[in-house]
Parts: structure tokens; C-alpha cells; sequence
């Protein structure tokens, strides 16, 4: 076997092995714990619901498993079989080898790979979230979610990947062009992302008038979040799951609350996850998630730059010719996960210092008093069946929010 060839085999194994390992560990864990509730969270869950998080656990970490070995089959046959290469030159066939006929090519075939875990996704939905409840999806509206994920992809990929090539064969130092135009495109995400595509899948109404709106916006202009609206989503249309985000920056910034978030909670508890949304922006998260995102993406340009140069490369895994920039992004993109799979658990720990970070202003927020943020917590732990007694390890490596105990242990 050829020495990259190798080398790709033995990543693919060692991320495979790693994350069946995590989950057998944490499994193992949840195991052990499962039967009398914990001490440390007997006074608001009850034996039932705690049961039915410990099923609920396992039932996602067997599946997660199956699509762990699955997903790993799947690559690998696509690396090491020769289907990719002739795909490429399949669809090329059909579209052309220019600059669009590049662009779409690497759209169709990246969206191809996408159907194999189609099936897993569904018994997730329809299957799994199903028999715990959360599930208020249907099978018209999850392949209306797809077709339209789909089409959007083409409307905005497309044409950036046209841009890709294009530079290509423009410019020496295309990639840094590349990294500046794309790092300008993922800022205008921040905003263009919850504005006007998120409204296409689901429904954004302002808080109603009344006296949780006044709270809440009152305590926007108290923490110097001086928010136009806050938003309300109708996530119970796809699942009973309940959560709340921030996104945007400056004033096209927005806080949203699902609409299960708002019938769970009263108006305090609702009132400090307004406040740790509002930590995130008043304590420049995103700038900061930003700045890791875009170094990610410039030392992505950089290897695209090197590996354009390099006809081995592609030559490796079965293409004809001279390095071309369309198969090294094919390949780039299916091969990046590998290495980028060592770098969660630095990613997962400087999020959830984040949300320390957060929670603390949202005590500080509510009066300096803890319990509105820490039943919140409680709350959504309860609704969503969160595992409460996850492997320190698996947390570690996986969670971008820290466990429940320990926001609790931090705030208390």
C-alpha cells in the first residue's frame, strides 16, 4: 500500500477506534450509575425521569456506535475503492471540466456522500426521538427540511466554489485570497445565516407584549443589551427538545427562545437565560469563536495551496493527471475530519469556559442571585433527558457545555 495510503488507513482507524472507545467508556459509566438517582440531583428529578434519561443515553450512544463503524465503512470505501475518482470524471462528463463545471461537480458529489447517512438520520427522528417523545416531525416536512438544505447549498456553494477555481488559475497565491474572501463570507454569515435563511425552516415571531417581555427587555437595557426584539421559534414544530441561542453581531445581534423554552420556565429562570445569552455577547464569545474559526481556515488555505501543488496527492487516491484544484478539495474535504477530530477537546474546553462564563454573568445579572440560572439549568437537564452522569473523560473530549453538577458546583 502506498505511504499516504497507509497513513490515511491507520487515522481513519485510530479516530474510529477513539470515538468507540469514548462511547463504550461512557456507556460503561451510565451504566454503573443507572437505578437509585444520584444524591446530587434527588431533590428535583424523580426516579421515572432519571430512568428514562439513562434509556434515553444508551439508546443515543448504541445507534451513535452503529454510525460511528458505519460512517468509517463508508469513507473508507469511497478513499480506497476508486469510486471517487470515477465520479469525477462521471459528473465531469455531464457538466463540463471548466470552472462552473468544477464547481458543480464538487457540489453534486459532496451532496452524494450525504446519502448514506440519510438512513440513520431518519431512525434518529423518527425512530429513537420518537419512542421518548421528542419527536413532532414528519416525514413530509424532514424531506422538505432536506430538498431545501439542498438548494440553498447549490444557490450559496455553487457559486463560491466557481470563485475557488477561478482564483486558481488567476492568481500564485490564490489560497490567501481565498482564506480573505471566504473569512469576509463567513462574517457576512453571522449575519445573513439567521435573517433570512433559519426563516425558511422555521418560524421567528416577536415576543409578545406583556409582562415577560417587559421583563425581559428591561433586563437587556440593564446589562446594556439593547435589544430591538426578542425572538420566539417554533421548535416544537420538529421536536420537543428546548433550547435558546444568540447570534449576529452589532445590530443585527439576536437572542432566541424556543417555544418549549418559554411554556417550561417562569419568568425568572427565563429572564437568566436571557442574561447568559447576553453574557456571551457582552463578554465578545463569538468574536473570540471567530478568531478560532478563522485561523482553522487560513491553515485550511494554506494546506489547499500546498496539496494544488502536489499531483502525488491526488495521483494517491486514483486520479489521472496533474494536481487539480477540484479532486484536492474533494479529497480535502473528506480527509480534513481526521486531523481535525484532535483538536475537539481544545475546542469543547475553551467552549465551555465560555459557558462559566456566561452563567456567572447571569447569576451577577439576576441580583447576584444563583437559582434562577441554576433551576434553568435544572429545567432544560430534566426536559431534554440530558445524561447527568456522563464519563469525565467522554465529557471532556465531546461537550461544549459543561455537566450539570458542575455549572451547579460553580454557581453555588
Amino acid at each position: 500500500m502506498n505511504g499516504l495510503l497507509l497513513i490515511v488507513a491507520l487515522l481513519l482507524l485510530l479516530k474510529t477506534a477513539t470515538e468507540i472507545w469514548l462511547d463504550l467508556l461512557n456507556r460503561k459509566r451510565v451504566l454503573q450509575e443507572a437505578g437509585d438517582v444520584p444524591e446530587a440531583y434527588r431533590e428535583y428529578i424523580d426516579e421515572e425521569t432519571y430512568d428514562k434519561s439513562v434509556s434515553y443515553t444508551l439508546a443515543k450512544n448504541r445507534l451513535g456506535i452503529m454510525e460511528t463503524l458505519y460512517d468509517a465503512a463508508i469513507l473508507a470505501l469511497v478513499l480506497f475503492s476508486g469510486i471517487l475518482p470515477m465520479a469525477w470524471e462521471g459528473v465531469g462528463s455531464i457538466v463540463g471540466s471548466g470552472v462552473w463545471g468544477q464547481a458543480v461537480s464538487l457540489f453534486a458529489i459532496f451532496t452524494l456522500l450525504s446519502f448514506p447517512g440519510m438512513p440513520f438520520e431518519w431512525y434518529h427522528q423518527f425512530r429513537l426521538e420518537e419512542r421518548f417523545g421528542f419527536n413532532k416531525s414528519t416525514i413530509k416536512l424532514w424531506l422538505t427540511d432536506k430538498v431545501k438544505g439542498i438548494v440553498i447549498g447549490a444557490i450559496i456553494g455553487i457559486p463560491l466554489l466557481a470563485f475557488l477555481v477561478w482564483l486558481v488559475g488567476t492568481t500564485q497565491f490564490w489560497w490567501l485570497w481565498g482564506f480573505a474572501c471566504f473569512l469576509v463570507f463567513q462574517l457576512m454569515m453571522v449575519v445573513i445565516y439567521p435573517m433570512f435563511i433559519m426563516p425558511l425552516f422555521n418560524k421567528f415571531e416577536e415576543l409578545p407584549d406583556g409582562d415577560l417581555r417587559q421583563r425581559l427587555m428591561s433586563l437587556g437595557d440593564r446589562t446594556g443589551f439593547r435589544a430591538k426584539t426578542i425572538l420566539v421559534m417554533d421548535g416544537s414544530r420538529r421536536s420537543g427538545h428546548s433550547n435558546a441561542f444568540f447570534t449576529g453581531f452589532g445590530r443585527f445581534r439576536r437572542i432566541v427562545l424556543y417555544d418549549t423554552l418559554v411554556e417550561q420556565m417562569d419568568e425568572r429562570q427565563l429572564a437568566s437565560v436571557l442574561a447568559h445569552e447576553i453574557g456571551h455577547y457582552k463578554l465578545g464569545h463569538i468574536p473570540k469563536m471567530l478568531i478560532i474559526s478563522s485561523i482553522f481556515l487560513f491553515l485550511s488555505f494554506l494546506a489547499l495551496g500546498w496539496l494544488e501543488q502536489s499531483a502525488w496527492f491526488i495521483q494517491t487516491f486514483g486520479f489521472e493527471g496533474s494536481a487539480a484544484i477540484g479532486p484536492v478539495i474533494l479529497l480535502f474535504g473528506l480527509l480534513a475530519g481526521l486531523v481535525t477530530f484532535w483538536t475537539t477537546p481544545l475546542t469543547n474546553a475553551l467552549s465551555r469556559k465560555h459557558e462559566y462564563e456566561a452563567d456567572d454573568f447571569a447569576r451577577k445579572s439576576m441580583d447576584d442571585d444563583p437559582m434562577p440560572i441554576v433551576q434553568a439549568l435544572r429545567i432544560l437537564s430534566e426536559k431534554n433527558l440530558s445524561n447527568l452522569t456522563p464519563h469525565p473523560t467522554y465529557s471532556a473530549f465531546h461537550y461544549s457545555h459543561p455537566t450539570l453538577i458542575e455549572r451547579e458546583s460553580a454557581l453555588l
